[in-house]
């Protein structure tokens, strides 16, 4: 008899934990969930379009050795995050630090098939 109210205090404790627990879970869930917002022109989107289409099909998942994602930056530039978000904010602050726009970036595509 003591083994089964033991076992049913335990029971009621563990009923007790596990709500907490998972909106803890559904909390850090939704932090985790950040959008980028691009503050791109129409004609520097056309041009950040077409280095993706080129550079992966637009795929966020595409590999090619130590390149991955939507624009083929290499995996230390994304620092282990692969998410879209910080793929499209990676590959933004890197054609702006290193073409300074969009539009220079697909002229190089254009003269040396990479970016």
């Amino acid at each position: 008899m003591k083994l089964k109210a033991l076992f049913m205090v335990m029971l009621m404790v563990v009923s007790m934990i596990l709500p907490s627990v998972s909106s803890v879970a559904s909390i850090t869930t939704a932090e985790a969930s950040v959008k980028y917002v691009c503050t791109l022109s129409k004609t520097e989107k056309k041009a950040k379009a077409w280095i993706a289409n080129k550079e992966s099909g637009g795929n966020y998942r595409a590999k090619n050795g130590r390149y991955y994602g939507k624009y083929q930056l290499t995996r230390s530039y994304l620092k282990g995050d692969y998410s879209k978000a910080n793929q499209e904010k990676t590959a933004d602050r890197y054609a702006h630090s290193r073409y300074g726009s969009w539009v220079r970036a697909k002229s190089h595509w254009l003269a040396y098939g990479w970016f």
